[in-house]
């Protein structure tokens, strides 16, 4: 009979070298870790012989892109996907995104109409509006915001479908105006071959999807090859290699961020429901690799959902996976107090914070590094991962200290209109002229005085 026990690491905080375990944990979750799987590992000696670091396997598929074009995307397609695809076939045909909405479940392709429409309702409401301060001479400043014209969308497609996620990104990019949407999905059957996704992308009036993936994607969007024009952003997660991609092309283009594995830390007191919290951290860890903290002052409640998940995962289609997770990434940790709590939550900055506790409100404004919040006993996290409006696409690995989520406004411009009368040049010309003469820069108040003067 298998062993179904859990390990997955107790910490309290009372006891010497308690956080060594959990510093240990955030340095492999975080921007510089490199979790990639066995498998991923075999296939990167497969390919290249030799066991390269991710980043150098990234470096090497982005610089061949960049130099040869459309045959380095199609040669690693092959190397590293197993798909022989041609120029002709690397795009999915107008007729097949037809006909995968056209065979699709008619109750599926209304949740994607609902989930739809709570995007746009939320992602339209929080837009950012231009600004616009007159100046007393008649003059005045502006703030301007404009959105970028066209935007490529990373959808994995390695261990399950997401057509979640081609609504968490390509919706917002449609509140904020963006005119071309470019998906990119790996030829795989969960992928740009599942027609799950390619009726998402009819039904949502994206018909510009590529069956590529991994790093060669994210070079092929960024530096433009035959047959797919370059991006001005690249949103979406992927893998590790992906992520990588992502850092190395920035700069030619913008991204949302340089995400890791998916992330959840859940606080809760002894209102909370042990076999709740147990499902909250498992639906992370199915991610496989996903990371699950739970932080509590209850010690009773320790005991409570350890045995809870103990008794979930064996029921579990995906449970070896999540147990695994839990076992590597994950911690059941006790402090002292509401405090503590807090202070240790805000120094992880998770992606998903789940608050469980009776002054779950009060505790939030207290919490300032999260990706997400999801306050209240019925407000799984699962609900941003799918229906609730905003995006899924979150900053992971400690970086939701200085990064927000993806969301419209992510896809906007921003440039300021100055716009002065001689009136207004007069009331400021003599400050410009000390700051010109002060810097050295006469050429500057020259440029000035020639107008203010009318000389």
């Amino acid at each position: 009979m298998p062993d179904l026990s859990l390990e997955i690491p107790r910490l309290d905080s009372s006891l010497p070298n308690w956080r060594e375990p959990l510093d240990a944990l955030r340095e492999k979750l975080s921007p510089r870790g490199d979790v990639v799987s066995p498998a991923g590992r075999q296939k990167t000696i497969e390919v290249f012989g030799e066991p390269l670091a991710p980043v150098q396997v990234v470096e090497r598929i982005c610089r061949e892109v960049e130099q040869r074009g459309l045959a380095a995307v199609l040669e690693y397609s092959l190397k590293l996907d197993g798909k022989e695809l041609t120029a002709d076939s690397l795009r999915v045909p107008e007729a097949e995104l037809q006909a995968a909405h056209a065979a699709a479940d008619p109750e599926f392709l209304a949740t994607i109409r609902r989930i739809r429409e709570n995007i746009l309702t939320f992602q339209r409401a929080i837009l950012h509006d231009d600004a616009r301060v007159p100046l007393s001479g008649g003059g005045y400043l502006r703030q301007r915001y404009t959105p970028i014209r066209r935007a490529g969308i990373c959808v994995p497609g390695g261990a399950a479908a997401y057509p979640s996620t081609v609504l968490m990104t390509a919706v917002p990019a449609q509140a904020a105006g963006v005119r071309e949407l470019a998906v990119v999905a790996p030829p795989t059957p969960f992928g740009s071959y599942n027609q799950d996704l390619l009726a998402t992308c009819h039904e949502i009036g994206i018909c510009e999807v590529y069956r590529m993936g991994g790093a060669q994607a994210v070079a092929a969007l960024a530096f433009g090859v035959e047959g797919v024009p370059r991006v001005d952003k690249i949103v979406g997660p992927g893998n590790l290699f992906v992520a990588l991609a992502k850092k190395h092309v920035f700069g030619q283009v913008d991204i949302d961020s340089i995400a890791g594995p998916s992330e959840v830390v859940v606080v809760a007191d002894r209102s909370a429901r042990a076999d709740f919290l147990a499902a909250e951290l498992i639906a992370q860890a199915e991610h496989s690799p996903g990371a699950s903290i739970l932080i509590t002052w209850e010690r009773t409640l320790l005991d409570a959902v350890h045995e809870q998940l103990t008794a979930q995962l064996a029921k579990l289609s995906r449970g070896d996976l999540a147990r695994a997770s839990l076992e590597e990434f994950g911690a059941l940790i006790l402090v002292e107090d509401s405090s503590q709590a807090v202070a240790l939550t805000n120094e992880i900055a998770p992606e998903h914070l789940h608050l469980a506790c009776d002054e779950a409100e009060t505790l939030l404004e207290r919490i300032d590094s999260a990706g997400a919040a999801f306050v209240g006993p019925y407000t799984a996290v699962a609900l941003g991962d799918y229906v609730a409006g905003p995006s899924h696409v979150l900053p992971t690995g400690g970086t939701a200290r200085f990064a927000s989520g993806l969301s419209a406004n992510s896809f906007l411009r921003s440039s300021s209109v100055v716009h002065y009368t001689r009136e207004d040049l007069s009331r400021v010309a003599e400050d410009l002229q000390r700051m010109a003469e002060k810097e050295g820069l006469s050429a500057h108040w020259e440029s000035v005085r020639r107008r203010n003067d009318g000389t």
